[in-house]
């Protein structure tokens, strides 16, 4: 079998349905090895910052990496800014739902949350809130999205850093995202972790 015999899923039988889902678990497979290539292709994204996108993001996890921060922060710190090209005005909660089946549920909140919490850094220059997070401040992770945004990604622009490498932090994205999706012993939901 090459593919399904429906032309509407409502259609489908057993056998359709039990050749799909081994089609889309070997897909699934290199999950890791395509949002590397997504992330390299940043560099088609916003500029005017005297770092590319790609660099941005690479600072950012290498500053997570040399605060001893785990696996899910470090990959988190790299992809949290993965939605630009596709979704500019949610990237935070694309990047969030990209990570969310494979990392700690306080990583993956801080990611969704970290647009809010960087208007405090410029928000009044473009008229906007900058103090829009502080409807967050009782939320058991508000601390750990202000540290994310204030050690990692808001001084994550010098051009001068030691950043490392795509290739550097590749074995951990696969790491990360050959997990089982939404295991509850890397998820975690409710907890806080505090590892940076």
């Amino acid at each position: 079998m090459k593919e399904v015999k429906f032309t509407q899923m409502k259609d489908g039988d057993e056998e359709d349905y039990n050749f799909f889902t081994k089609h889309e678990v070997e897909h699934s497979k290199v999950t890791a090895d395509r949002l590397l290539k997504a992330l390299v292709e940043l560099d088609q994204s916003l500029s005017g910052y005297k770092v590319t996108r790609l660099e941005h993001s690479l600072q950012s996890a290498t500053r997570a990496f040399h605060c001893g921060a785990d696996i899910d922060w470090i990959v988190s710190a790299l992809l949290h800014d993965i939605g630009d090209i596709y979704a500019p005005y949610n990237h935070d909660e694309y990047a969030a739902s990209v990570i969310r089946p494979f990392v700690r549920e306080q990583c993956t909140r801080v990611v969704e949350k970290n647009g809010i919490f960087q208007m405090l850094y410029y928000g009044e220059h473009i008229g906007s809130n900058p103090h829009k997070r502080e409807k967050y401040r009782e939320h058991i992770y508000f601390q750990d999205c202000s540290d994310f945004c204030e050690l990692w990604d808001q001084k994550s622009f010098d051009p001068n850093y030691d950043t490392k490498s795509i290739n550097f932090f590749a074995p951990m994205v696969k790491e990360a995202f050959a997990r089982k999706p939404y295991n509850p012993k890397f998820i975690k939901n409710g907890q806080r972790d505090v590892s940076f």
